[in-house]
């Protein structure tokens, strides 16, 4: 028999370090109020809006500096979408989450603490904790797991590393933004039980373990009310019920109103200048449509946030610059976590790791072994200084002339940004046609915003911009050009207008247009080895303050010969028939996997599945390579040696995978959201809305619970991945609030495991899942040495939202405690009574 003492437990690991933090602070407190009283209305107003594309307004006479704020899931951008001040590249968060390791989130947050310090950034705009309720999601690579236990502890890491650091976040998208598909206008109808079980549930969490500093409110509707006005989630669950005390900003352009957003419990109206706040909030305030009261509250909260940070006057920050965390080296950090998140799903015969004999002569294959796709597309990306390709990576590793590369297949066979092959510069021109600035660019892509522009111009005198430069053709034959973006567009290639045209694009979705697909302008035959002169044109449509965002955004966009596939795969083939190992490297391009909309299918693009068949065929030691964000279909799975999934892996891609093919590192990885063997197999898959509403009619199953519930088995269950050894389960001890498992290494090689602990309630008293996550840990131990995890269970884990007392119920009776090695490897079990 159990029970549960009042006080709250944590689940999972563990965070080293963590302790409980003193709110409200009476010196930042005072601080805040002393400012709060010295601020008339206009400035209070002010306040609110944002001034700029990422910042708020300084208030000297207050000793207010102006609060900065960055994208920053995977890297810090900094205020400019450029190259020119290059970010660390981490793994992708589904890539984070599959380590299992809070505590390696939060060196994660250290170093992207570190880096929004030297950017001069004070809020980074992560991490994103909704959830893969779909494997269609578009943006999934940016979010953790379908799970909302692990992505509330992954998210738990991150928060508080970031926050160690001296910088605040914006856990986001609050809430119910799962999928891409008209995400500025859908309503999300979901029942108070499943929102609470499982979309708030990360939030909750986080709010709870980590204490951020901000929140962001979604595009979407929950329920009728669009989130940046949602009244009862915003005010009366997120402050009231979890006591969050920190700072509610928009999503970009999602703040519709002033009134309802306001009095909804939105802070901050992001982006600026042109807000719904501003003048406007102080009107409202004046006319007698909001009281003054209610702005000096969301004022309140972005001062305290600022006195977090640092900015405000007399406040001292939470973190004193003597207590940041050690500086962290990002290229052995982007290394470590790549190779810790790596999921070796197959590995038959143990191909892997590759032993001397296997390596004598490696063939390997995929255009992505030398293009490496290793982040997302959208708000997501940075720009790092470099990045290590799988080819780059096994060159320097193997041996000299072991390694033989051919393309095999090119999943690019859509237009992308201009990159490889291109030297490119931005010149900037007035209305007489006089050059006035100019700017390097990394590649096609433009993005200056409000008056992030080059030296000696504004946007009073800007009239057009050209992209300009020089292409020297990787292949002779026919290229294809386009474009990304709005206004007059004029495209010419060696000489050769191939587009002259006004382009518009209406949306509800401000993103639509710089993320959306690009435009096919023409084509033209061009010689190998031979340069090109090339130029895009733009005069923007968007460069007064009455544009949504002011600035200007567009890009060049070009696609390579398309040789016939045939002739590629055959080539690949016989690189690897004369190789003692073939590796293949498989994924996903920026228009299947990306911001901005939702994928239709999980197939991988191109002739990128015949590749790896065909590879197989003709060497039966074929190690294929997963290079996407989320799950794709992989109908030769069976046929080949081993399966590594590889996500979008960050920077030191090519040095981590070597190191795991190698066996110099293990493979840590464990999935954190189920893998399909196909879409037909999916339970919960629809990302559309229906007359402007998406209902999320499965409830609270999703994810391995929807699978369970539906009795499919999918080609990798959550939790699923192997090592380099082998791990014998030899004893669990365990009652309502923990769980105890003691394990021993029997390989012959150091390794790590994550244990899973899965509850799964014998009594039949509530509609519930089978089984739910409820804790993990990891440990280590060399060969022959045993290991013990010691798994802190939550009360939660036995409760379910009662809909009609409207609040958390425990459901008592008998749960079977399962130590697992993942939700479909179970080794050891154990039954718990639970009273109340």
């Amino acid at each position: 028999m159990g029970t549960f003492s009042a006080g709250h437990r944590r689940g999972g690991t563990a965070v080293a370090g963590a302790s409980t933090p003193t709110h409200p602070d009476a010196a930042r407190e005072a601080a805040v109020d002393a400012a709060l009283a010295a601020l008339g209305l206009d400035d209070k107003a002010r306040l609110l809006a944002g001034q700029d594309m990422w910042s708020l307004p300084a208030l000297p006479g207050i000793g207010l500096g102006s609060l900065v704020m960055s994208d920053g899931p995977i890297g810090v951008r900094g205020v400019a979408w450029s190259a020119d001040d290059p970010s660390v590249a981490l793994p992708s968060p589904t890539a984070l989450a599959a380590t299992w390791d809070p505590a390696l989130a939060r060196r994660a947050g250290w170093l992207l603490a570190q880096e929004a310090r030297r950017k001069g950034v004070h809020v980074l705009l992560a991490p994103t904790v909704n959830l893969h309720r779909s494997p269609l999601g578009g943006r999934h690579f940016e979010a953790y797991s379908e799970d909302p236990y692990l992505t509330g502890e992954i998210g738990t890491g991150y928060v508080r590393g970031v926050q160690d650091g001296g910088v605040g976040t914006t856990v986001k998208h609050f809430v119910a933004n799962d999928a891409e598909t008209d995400r500025f206008t859908v309503d999300n109808i979901v029942a108070p039980r499943t929102l609470r079980e499982i979309y708030l549930a990360p939030f909750e969490r986080i709010v709870k373990n980590a204490r951020p500093w901000g929140i962001m409110a979604a595009y979407n509707r929950v329920n009728g009310s669009t989130m940046t006005e949602h009244h009862y989630l915003q005010n009366a669950v997120l402050r009231g019920e979890w006591g969050f005390d920190g700072c509610v900003v928009s999503d970009w352009l999602a703040a519709r109103s002033t009134v309802a957003a306001v009095s909804g419990g939105l802070d901050v109206a992001m982006p600026g200048p042109r807000t719904v706040y501003g003048k406007a909030l102080a009107d409202a305030v004046r006319a007698g449509e909001v009281e003054e009261s209610v702005v000096d509250g969301a004022v309140r909260n972005v001062l305290r946030l600022a006195a977090r940070v640092g900015i405000l006057d007399g406040a001292p920050p939470v973190v004193d610059e003597t207590a940041y965390p050690a500086t962290a080296d990002g290229d052995a950090l982007a290394r470590e976590i790549a190779r810790r998140s790596f999921v070796l799903v197959r590995n038959e015969r143990a191909a892997l790791p590759l032993g001397p004999a296997a390596v004598r002569k490696v063939a390997l294959s995929g255009a992505l072994a030398r293009d490496a796709r290793v982040l997302g597309g959208g708000s997501a990306q940075v720009f790092p200084e470099h990045i290590v390709s799988p080819l780059d990576g096994l060159t320097a590793a193997l041996p000299e002339g072991a390694l033989d590369f051919r393309v095999g297949a090119d999943p690019n066979d859509e237009l992308t940004v201009a990159e490889k092959g291109f030297e490119l510069r931005a010149v900037c021109l007035d209305a007489s046609g006089a050059v006035i600035g100019s700017a390097p660019l990394r590649n096609g892509t433009l993005q200056w915003v409000g008056d992030d522009l080059p030296e000696g111009v504004t946007r009073e005198t800007l009239h057009r911009v050209e992209i300009t430069g020089t292409f020297v053709p990787r292949d002779g034959g026919e290229h294809v050009f386009g474009t990304r973006g709005t206004g007059a567009l004029t495209l010419t290639v060696a000489g050769e207008t191939l587009y002259d045209e006004v382009h518009r694009v209406v949306s509800a979705d401000p993103g639509e247009a710089f993320f959306g697909n690009p435009l096919e302008r023409g084509r033209i035959t061009l010689t190998a080895g031979e340069p090109v002169e090339v130029s895009l044109r733009q005069i923007p449509d968007t460069l007064g303050d009455d544009a949504a965002i002011p600035g200007v955004s567009f890009a060049l966009c070009h696609l390579g010969p398309r040789r016939d596939p045939r002739e590629l795969i055959a080539e690949a083939v016989g690189s690897a028939r004369a190789a003692d190992t073939a590796i293949v490297v498989v994924g996903t391009t920026e228009r299947v996997e990306s911001e901005g909309f939702d994928r239709t299918d999980l197939r991988l693009p191109g002739h990128q599945d015949d590749l790896v068949r065909a590879v197989a065929a003709a060497n039966p030691n074929t190690v294929v390579i997963v290079n996407s964000g989320s799950p794709v279909e992989l109908p030769w799975r069976d046929e080949v040696a081993a399966v590594l999934l590889g996500w979008f892996p960050g920077q030191e891609a090519g040095h981590a995978l070597a190191d795991v093919l190698l066996g110099a590192e293990e493979p840590g990885g464990r999935l954190p959201t189920t893998w399909p063997a196909a879409l037909a197999d999916v339970p919960v898959s629809n990302t559309a809305p229906t007359g402007g509403e998406l209902h999320y009619d499965e409830g609270v199953f999703v994810g391995y619970r929807a699978w369970e519930k539906a009795g499919t088995a999918p080609a990798y269950p959550f939790g699923h991945g192997l090592g380099y050894t082998t791990w014998e389960y030899e004893s669990l001890t365990a009652g309502p609030d923990s769980a105890t498992v003691r394990l021993r290494n029997t390989g012959t090689r150091p390794g790590a495991e994550t244990v899973q602990i899965y509850l799964a309630p014998r009594d039949g008293t509530a509609e519930r899942p089978a089984r739910r996550l409820a804790g993990f840990a990891r440990v280590e131990a060399a060969p022959g040495e045993s290991a013990e995890a010691v798994i802190a269970l939550d009360r939660r884990a036995y409760e379910i939202w009662d809909e009609t007392a409207y609040d958390w119920t425990l459901v008592p009776g008998t749960y079977e405690v399962q130590a697992a090695h993942s939700l479909a490897d179970v080794r050891l079990t154990a039954a718990v009574e639970v009273t109340r």
